[in-house]
């Protein structure tokens, strides 16, 4: 007895040819979705899962974790090959019921579509790992794995340290197998250029572990206001940067920005101080928020805005300075105020550029070139990125004088 009419199917199926059928969804799809998911999920419920409208649940969480897997770019092949397994089992029960004629065509070539919707992810995110050579497998297999461990760590209430330093020794060893930001073979020679994918999860799982660092800290009550204010802007940031990169017009941000400029107008000498003038615990979560925010600002602005020639050899030198700053975070202390002078230095050097808070075109001195908003994301990320190294370097002074007492 037939429980559903395929008529509404067929109609979309006749607008729409299979390139186009993949297309970002709207109202209808979603509508399509959640009806053939009830039925799907009725069939399962009275044991028909050998029918294919049982397999309409199957097939969509397959493409979702495709797609979470496409933008992680965390997998490894061992991970794809349970999915080209079901995915084949899957469609061998759509086409037995379409050769028998059990269910309606339309029904049949909607799941059809679906399949191969799946497949196209699936052959893509092989392809891309297909470009990795021999040398390079076993690192990111391993980078892979670390990179699970350290988002499991993540997701607790309260991290631990002594659980981070192992996997952040091991990230460390892995970096230093690379030479001018490029892996090297085990003779000594440079690997092929395909390197993103294995830099990427690299530079992610750095990131997670700073994350990590800065969750294991506490945060005073007193902070407590400032530092639920900086989450709620990252988790608004993150929302942008995944679902309106493309389409962000600068004025989108403005808010943003005035916020965080507001937060970082708290400080009294680079910390966060309560109503006492007291300096309380917490000041280097609150110092990586802010650099989160800048960095996802600097993210946005990148993607959108352009950075006029006049303004490139500053923009440069920015790059420069985080990405040494960020080499110096990485592998920590100790160091000395003396080891971060010429960051500081440099950092000031760039400010002193500014007029009035712009950077000025230096052939008229009153032309104020594009770009404006990405450099000032990006020298904010560079301070941020100085504060959190000094902080760290009291909270190590703090640690061994705690030792020395013990």
């Amino acid at each position: 007895m037939l429980v559903y009419h395929p008529y509404p199917v067929s109609l979309l199926i006749e607008v729409r040819d299979e390139d186009n059928f993949s297309q970002p969804s709207n109202r209808l799809d979603k509508t399509m979705s959640d009806v053939f998911s009830l039925l799907s999920l009725f069939f399962l419920r009275i044991g028909k899962t050998r029918e294919c409208p049982a397999t309409y649940c199957q097939i969509a969480s397959i493409r979702q974790l495709l797609d979470h897997m496409n933008e992680s770019s965390s997998f490894t092949e061992s991970d794809l090959k349970p999915f080209r397994a079901r995915l084949n089992e899957l469609r061998e029960i759509v086409q037995h019921d379409r050769t028998s004629g059990l269910h309606p065509e339309a029904m049949t070539m909607l799941l059809e579509r679906k399949l191969n919707a799946c497949d196209a992810v699936l052959t893509h995110l092989h392809d891309s790992l297909s470009v990795l050579s021999e040398d390079l497998i076993p690192i990111h297999q391993r980078l892979v794995a670390l990179r699970r461990q350290l988002v499991a760590l993540a997701a607790k209430p309260k991290p631990s340290k002594t659980d981070l330093k192992p996997m952040l020794e091991e990230l460390r060893l892995i970096d230093q197998k690379r030479e001018s930001g490029r892996f090297i073979s085990s003779g000594g020679g440079l690997l092929p250029e395909n390197q993103p994918l294995v830099t990427g999860i690299l530079e992610e799982c750095f990131e997670i572990a700073q994350e990590v660092e800065a969750r294991e800290k506490d945060v005073s009550f007193t902070l407590k206001p400032i530092y639920d204010r900086l989450m709620e802007i990252r988790g608004q940031l993150e929302g942008l940067v995944m679902t309106h990169r493309w389409t962000l017009r600068e004025t989108d941000l403005w808010n943003y920005e005035n916020a965080l400029r507001d937060i970082d107008r708290m400080r009294v000498d680079g910390k966060f101080v309560d109503s006492e003038g007291n300096k309380p615990q917490g000041q280097y979560v609150l110092l990586y928020l802010l650099r989160r925010c800048y960095g996802l600002i600097y993210r946005l602005l990148s993607s959108s805005e352009p950075v006029s020639e006049e303004l490139m050899p500053i923009a440069n030198k920015l790059s420069t300075v985080k990405k040494c700053l960020n080499e110096v975070l990485k592998y920590g202390g100790p160091f000395s105020p003396r080891d971060l002078y010429p960051y500081q230095l440099a950092l000031h050097q760039i400010d002193q550029m500014r007029k009035d808070g712009k950077f000025i075109s230096a052939e008229d001195g009153t032309t104020i070139p594009e770009g404006q908003g990405i450099l000032m994301a990006h020298l904010n990320e560079c301070h941020e990125l100085l504060e959190m190294l000094k902080e760290a370097m009291s909270d190590d002074e703090e640690e061994d004088e705690e030792e020395e007492e013990q």
